[in-house]
């Protein structure tokens, strides 16, 4: 009987990449993180430059890295995509693209539905809504901003929830079957709040997701997400009516 064949030795090119590759995915080379020049990768490897600029070439393929004249090589900013038509949970959003998640409730409060809230929610005078606005991480970075108010009397629990660990998003599609959405999109201008929230320059360009959805004939939830406009797309696939 034949000896099975040994496996393949890695090309050297191919071992830079997948060492860079792993640091990134890791978390070890954040976003923004400036990689070795590519000398000293050569003297790292003991390998000629050419060699590891094939390696490099392909990480900026895969869109891990970006190359700057004359200032180095530097970890992407992540790039996200999200469907139009479907409600998505921001954690595993996330951790779709290999990025660490990272939560952080900046406030939480009970309170009576402002006409704001009631335009909204479609709510009476008088009612409960939770006011909560928190903010979602890829390892350090802000990935984006949520401000949400949950209609308690739709909800009940979610008055004694306090979503210190856990995002109000997942919460509620593991606590509320939803019947119905509507989403509305629109790019801003960053204000002072977005952008210290989000740790960007006042004035820089941001999507904006809002969306209510709806159990039945009561309105849930009205969810505004705001991400840093170069770091998340949407996309949405149809199909065509069929002719008459």
């Amino acid at each position: 009987m034949a000896e099975a064949a040994a496996p393949q030795e890695r090309s050297l090119h191919e071992r830079i990449m997948s060492d860079v590759e792993g640091r990134i995915l890791s978390g070890e080379w954040p976003p923004g993180y400036r990689i070795p020049f590519e000398h000293e990768l050569t003297k790292e490897y003991d390998c000629s430059r050419m060699t590891v600029n094939k390696a490099l070439t392909e990480l900026v393929k895969k869109g891990l890295i970006e190359r700057r004249r004359r200032s180095g090589s530097f970890v992407t900013r992540p790039h996200a995509q999200s469907a139009v038509l479907e409600i998505h949970d921001i954690q595993r959003e996330v951790q779709q693209m290999g990025l660490t998640y990272g939560y952080h409730l900046d406030h939480r409060e009970l309170r009576k539905a402002t006409a704001q809230d009631r335009a909204a929610l479609e709510v009476k005078a008088g009612a409960s809504i939770l006011s909560l606005t928190c903010r979602h991480f890829t390892g350090d970075i802000p990935f984006c901003l949520e401000d949400r108010i949950v209609n308690v009397s739709a909800v009940p629990e979610a008055k004694d929830a306090d979503f210190s660990s856990v995002g109000p998003g997942s919460w509620l599609l593991q606590m509320v079957p939803w019947s119905a959405a509507e989403h509305r999109i629109r790019a801003i201008s960053a204000d002072r709040r977005i952008a210290d929230a989000l740790a960007i320059p006042v004035g820089t360009a941001c999507l904006v997701v809002e969306r209510r959805t709806w159990h039945g004939q009561v309105y849930v939830t009205h969810v505004t997400v705001t991400y840093p406009g170069e770091r998340h797309e949407l996309v949405a696939q149809f199909l065509p009516m069929q002719q008459q």
